[in-house]
């Protein structure tokens, strides 16, 4: 296990983060929003690049930390976001702007996240990243999986929760709202999933039904 660990670090420190988003990573830490680690965020982009996205939408806004990280790997692509904190979307939409991201790629939605995304449309998404209450984290799943296009991806981010999820002695309700979506999804036809344990654990789900 402490190799395990050793190589985890490994994978943070290796990643090298641009300022932007060094900026908004420093700021989050500031307003207590915790945001994607830097192996995670770079993920993030990998994904993106590899998807081709170009229509991403994330449940969770943050300050803008995982935002940045996914345009970083679909430059071009238009980035939905949703968050119930007023506050932090700003200090988001200037660290977006900040970087260069024209106001038009954008599309900054505060509210509860519950209510909006039954307006959003179906299989309109190539890229859906949840990252909010952790305690509605199996319906956020639910409506990606319904708002990304066949082929599209899903992501979890925190899907181990603080290293909680695999210790058999945590049996809180946000625990087992993540065992349960991890088991479900593994045993699924409906998507190809992995786990990957970087950062907080990130869970990926590939639609293919």
């Amino acid at each position: 296990m402490t190799d395990k660990v050793s190589d985890w670090k490994f994978a943070e420190d290796l990643v090298l983060e641009h300022e932007d988003i060094m900026q908004a990573r420093a700021q989050s830490i500031e307003l207590g929003v915790e945001a994607v680690s830097p192996a995670t965020g770079a993920q993030l982009a990998v994904i993106a690049a590899a998807t081709n996205a170009e229509n991403i939408i994330e449940i969770g806004t943050g300050v803008g930390v995982s935002g940045l990280w996914l345009l970083t790997g679909a430059p071009n692509a238009v980035l939905t976001s949703i968050d119930i904190e007023a506050e932090h979307q700003q200090t988001a939409r200037k660290n977006f702007l900040d970087a260069g991201i024209p106001a038009n790629r954008l599309r900054l939605i505060t509210g509860r996240a519950r209510e909006v995304l039954p307006r959003m449309n179906e299989q309109a998404y190539d890229i859906v990243l949840v990252d909010a209450d952790p305690a509605s984290v199996i319906e956020y799943v639910e409506h990606g999986l319904r708002l990304v296009r066949m082929g599209g991806t899903v992501l979890v981010a925190h899907a181990l929760w603080r290293g909680h999820v695999a210790d058999p002695v945590r049996r809180d309700d946000t625990v087992a709202a993540f065992r349960t979506l991890l088991r479900e999804t593994s045993a699924s036809d409906a998507v190809i999933s992995a786990l990957t344990p970087v950062g907080d654990g990130l869970l990926q789900l590939v639609r293919v039904e």
